[in-house]
């Protein structure tokens, strides 16, 4: 985005905008679809509008939901050692200890993998399923959409996907491993979690919100 020429200090707030990554501050230039403006220092993208973005990205969040509840109900893996077979879902291995001192740990480990990220959807569903409807935003949807957004680097699916990865390449060594349908889901599920984020332009958003259509 080009600095503009009139001093920042005398623009309206409506018409700059700021860098969430390096603090840089830019005469505000909408883009058109398909174009994205990008911080000049850090060249974070800024805006990125796209043509029915808001539907793409809801029926995005809609399968990110439907895998987050299977890939918790669903085996992940089947082991098999010394001629014992045992499956174990994601959700399992979480709260494997629940019941004694170590709970907390495992309730957070639970909440970093699973809650979070379903509670983010459920939250974009409820910020953008009115604005993709042309109608007036939902109650409280700025304070859900900046909750969603406070809540992305808690969201650690990806994470745990590279942890099972690591732990994968050791227990092959011990045991047969067999991967579930939870473990394909998960897979799914990272890449349109990582997908679902890349296609949101927080800044049409926060626009939507902001300057809503009469009903």
């Amino acid at each position: 985005m080009d600095h503009p020429d009139t001093p920042l200090a005398e623009l309206p707030l409506d018409e700059i905008i700021v860098c969430p990554q390096c603090d840089a501050v830019y005469r505000l230039q909408r883009p058109a679809d398909g174009e994205r403006a990008a911080c000049e220092r850090c060249h974070t993208a800024l805006i990125t509008p796209r043509d029915n973005a808001g539907l793409q990205i809801i029926a995005v969040a809609v399968a990110v939901m439907v895998l987050i509840i299977g890939a918790s109900v669903f085996p992940f893996l089947t082991i098999d050692a010394a001629g014992n077979r045992n499956a174990v879902s994601v959700l399992d291995a979480a709260l494997a200890f629940a019941g004694g001192p170590m709970i907390l740990l495992s309730l957070a480990t639970a909440a970093l993998i699973f809650f979070i990220p379903l509670l983010r959807v459920l939250l974009t569903l409820y910020v953008l399923v009115p604005i993709v409807l042309d109608r007036p935003p939902a109650r409280h949807a700025v304070a859900a959409f900046s909750l969603s957004e406070e809540l992305r680097p808690w969201s650690m699916a990806e994470v745990f996907a590279i942890g099972c990865a690591v732990a994968l390449v050791k227990v092959a060594d011990l045991a047969d491993v067999g991967f579930g349908p939870a473990f394909y889901m998960f897979g799914a599920l990272v890449v349109l979690v990582i997908a679902q984020d890349r296609f949101l332009c927080k800044w049409s958003v926060w626009n939507s919100l902001e300057h809503p259509k009469k009903s």
